[in-house]
């Protein structure tokens, strides 16, 4: 039997990489933005203004992806900031990809900058695991101008554990027997799925590596942390049999969500959010064929306090005013009519791809109305997707001040890929 030998590839900062790579080979800048201080960030204005991505130089003056982006500029007050430039971003993944695709068939994409390849069987082609890894790492760095780290192993989880060691450019092994030395000795929060409220439930169990928690008692760890307890005590022993699959796995539920620009004080001001959000999770939903029956709204006070409400209708719909009802009773229900709030979000799950609508007395729609306002939503994508989103919008939001589409990926991801980015860069 062949040994299995996966890769875990990763962008080392990725969007800023891509942007700085893009910068110099394209445009000819003389300043690589991997070399200075720098990030990429929103506008500085809003409130979604968080560092996405650093430099190497940046990480020295405490810079934190994800932190505010005044925090940072209050570390390094030089700190270069650029926009982020989501069509450059599609296309540096594409080419990234690809390249991935020309070592192996079976490439599994984690996100936009990591996938795992699965290169069981390939060494007639490219040498052992390391030589291949090697190749690997050359080749993107000259060809696409970007470096990446690869974690090699025998299976997704110890591949990308291996991936996470020392970076940036390396290529690192981690194969069972290397376990003890490599793997066992470092803190329980560096293992996959371990965030800071698991960590300290397992450091309340006397657990601080992941050594300690692959010979802790799989008992006690289910009855503290229930399931996730036993499926971490396996990812700690480096147990993973799940297969590198090509093709993305069939979406679940269709959600989007939005921080808003300044707290929400009013229903009407949160139901012009929720349309907002019910505009592109619908027209999501009829680009994939797909209707839902359970709508939830999730919402954020200005406190940061999570609270959500979920219903079932009677039939399953894509609709965008179904929908946008659906939330806005749910919302009226769970609001207080006072408490500030900074995030609201909308969520469609209990997903059918039937070509068809059930009808029933209680929801006021007949098959003439419900085919009508199909038609409609329909034809309304159709003139967004050619002519952009921005081409026909709702009375509600004619001023013009807020989004008429929020959540989600960006407006630019939303609207298509247009930027020419040639492959080497």
């Amino acid at each position: 039997m062949v040994a299995r030998v996966i890769f875990h590839v990763a962008a080392n900062s990725a969007v800023l990489s891509w942007s700085a790579a893009y910068r110099v080979k394209v445009l000819g800048e003389e300043t690589d933005l991997r070399e200075v201080p720098s990030v990429v960030a929103g506008d500085k204005a809003s409130r979604h203004s968080i560092i996405l991505a650093k430099s190497t130089p940046a990480k020295k003056y405490g810079i934190q992806t994800g932190e505010p982006l005044f925090q940072a500029l209050e570390k390094c007050p030089g700190l270069v900031v650029i926009p982020p430039d989501y069509e450059l971003y599609v296309q540096a993944s594409r080419h990234f990809v690809d390249m991935l695709r020309e070592f192996s068939p079976a490439v599994e994409q984690y996100s936009i900058d990591e996938a795992w390849v699965d290169m069981t069987g390939t060494q007639r082609l490219w040498g052992t695991p390391r030589l291949a890894a090697e190749l690997m790492r050359r080749r993107i760095n000259e060809e696409l101008g970007f470096t990446v780290n690869i974690g090699i192993s025998s299976n997704k989880l110890l591949a990308k554990m291996a991936g996470d060691f020392e970076k940036p450019n390396k290529v690192h092994t981690l194969f069972p027997e290397e376990m003890g030395a490599k793997f066992f000795p470092l803190p329980v929060r560096d293992l996959f799925l371990v965030g800071a409220a698991t960590e300290r439930k397992l450091q309340r169990l006397g657990i601080y590596t992941i050594g300690q928690l692959a010979a802790a008692d799989v008992r006690v760890l289910k009855k503290r942390l229930g399931k996730q307890g036993e499926l971490l005590w396996h990812f700690a022993n480096g147990r993973n049999a799940d297969a590198v699959t090509p093709e993305p796995a069939e979406n679940k539920g269709y959600g989007n969500a939005t921080t808003t620009s300044h707290d929400v004080v009013t229903h009407e001001e949160a139901h012009q959010v929720l349309l907002s959000l019910c505009e592109t999770v619908a027209a999501r939903l009829r680009k994939d064929g797909k209707c839902g029956s359970c709508v939830s709204i999730h919402l954020r006070t200005n406190e940061f306090h999570h609270f959500s409400h979920q219903c079932v209708l009677h039939g399953a719909t894509n609709i965008t005013t179904e929908l946008f009802e659906a939330s806005c009773r749910l919302f009226d229900e769970a609001w207080d009519g006072i408490t500030p709030l900074r995030q609201l979000g909308v969520q469609v799950t209990r997903l059918s791809g039937e070509p068809y609508q059930q009808y029933d007395f209680f929801s006021g729609l007949s098959p003439q109305q419900f085919e009508r306002k199909l038609r409609l939503d329909e034809t309304v994508d159709a003139l967004r997707d050619k002519y952009g989103e921005d081409i026909i919008r709702r009375a509600k939001f004619a001023n013009g001040t807020e989004p008429h589409m929020a959540g989600g990926l960006s407006k630019e991801r939303r609207t298509g890929v247009t930027k020419p980015v040639p492959k080497e860069f």
